[in-house]
């Protein structure tokens, strides 16, 4: 996202936050996708981001993000998943352009056989992040699709906030696309959650019963230097002060635009689902988080393969079933949204996700490949 809303940076008031999610704006989307740079020989993961964004320098669709062998693609507020696709389309059509000869690209979860450790980028928020969490910060060569939703008003933003952490798991099952790691086999849909989970504030993201909660979880981290400032908030789901979106950060980075526009079409419709159901006197009462951990649980495992446990009654129903209701319920609001494409899209990840695609493929060194073939894929 590149249109940050001006609220401080750090500690935000109640005030503050009702300010920016009132603030009148369309249901846009936006995204923020993590590409790996990869040698051109070996196609192991290089660290040469400096070197790749000064090649499209001045460019604002790309950014550096803390792993050496990373650049980010972000987007503006878009009208619907359609565009967004367009949009990281020629994104990734551009960058690989100027970067040819020096690098290729590819996008997934994580990299199939790269070194589980790897150079992170120098700059003084790195730096600190390096500095605090050692190790373990060169352990997150993991690649996500952040996906940027402008829900208003603020209340309503709230209510569906509560109401995308039950969905998570779903999202998470259709995105995966990390089955290989360090060169084996996880046996895992996705290990990009697990590898996150080595840092703090990771997974089901706790729910929010007002703004002014909100407030003092974020005035404590701050307190305490754990959370100097909302970004660093890392859930699999937050609300975003700076741009003021509710923003899903559960999906895998997806190997071809067309599999990223899917995921966002889902999220963003489902966003919009979920207000007008607020919107019509329904409440969208928040699930323990214990009882979403179980279907991310099967979700990150096992993908659309696994079971997904009805979150009031624990009734257990197949991960391709509850998919194929979820995106049946969406489809009327995909279309007004303008992206029954990518909605009918999705359909084709629940019976092939890009983990099983990767599978398909071979062992790592041929998921590899299948990554970098798929990068510019229509």
């Amino acid at each position: 996202m590149t249109r940050p809303r001006a609220v401080a940076p750090a500690n935000p008031s109640a005030a503050e936050l009702r300010a920016v999610f009132d603030e009148p704006a369309p249901l846009t989307v936006g995204i923020e996708e993590e590409l790996m740079l990869l040698d051109p020989g070996t196609l192991d993961l290089v660290p040469r981001a400096r070197e790749v964004l000064g090649l499209v320098e001045g460019d604002e669709r790309y950014k550096l993000e803390l792993p050496a062998a990373q650049l980010e693609i972000m987007s503006p507020p878009l009208q619907n998943a359609a565009i967004a696709q367009e949009f990281l389309l020629d994104a990734r059509r551009d960058l690989a352009e100027a970067a040819s000869g020096t690098v290729k690209l590819a996008a997934a979860g994580v990299h199939p056989f790269a070194s589980t450790e790897g150079a992170l980028n120098e700059g003084e928020r790195y730096d600190g992040t390096a500095e605090r969490y050692g190790r373990i910060a060169r352990r997150q060569l993991v690649f996500g699709l952040q996906v940027h939703v402008a829900v208003r008003g603020a209340e309503r933003a709230l209510a569906v906030y509560n109401g995308l952490r039950n969905h998570l798991p779903e999202i998470m099952a259709l995105a995966a696309n990390a089955p290989f790691y360090g060169g084996e086999d996880t046996g895992l849909a996705t290990v990009r959650p697990k590898l996150a989970e080595l840092l703090p504030r990771q997974g089901v993201p706790p729910a929010i019963a007002s703004w002014e909660e909100f407030a003092a979880e974020l005035e404590w981290g701050e307190r305490t230097g754990a959370v100097p400032e909302p970004r660093t908030w890392w859930w699999e789901l937050r609300p975003h002060p700076a741009y003021g979106t509710l923003e899903m950060r559960v999906p895998d980075a997806q190997t071809t635009a067309a599999d990223a526009g899917a995921i966002v079409a889902v999220a963003h419709a489902l966003s919009a689902h979920l207000g007008e159901m607020h919107d019509a006197g329904e409440t969208l009462e928040p699930a323990p988080s214990w009882r979403i951990e179980e279907n991310r649980w099967s979700a990150l495992s096992r993908g659309a393969r696994g079971e997904f446990a009805d979150l009031a009654s624990g009734q257990l129903r197949p991960g391709a079933d509850r998919l194929h209701t979820l995106l049946d319920e969406l489809e009327p609001v995909a279309r007004r949204l303008g992206a029954a494409t990518q909605l009918a899209h999705a359909r084709e990840l629940v019976e092939a996700s890009g983990a099983d695609r990767q599978r398909a493929a071979g062992g790592a060194r041929e998921a590899t490949e299948s990554l970098v073939s798929g990068y510019l894929s229509t």
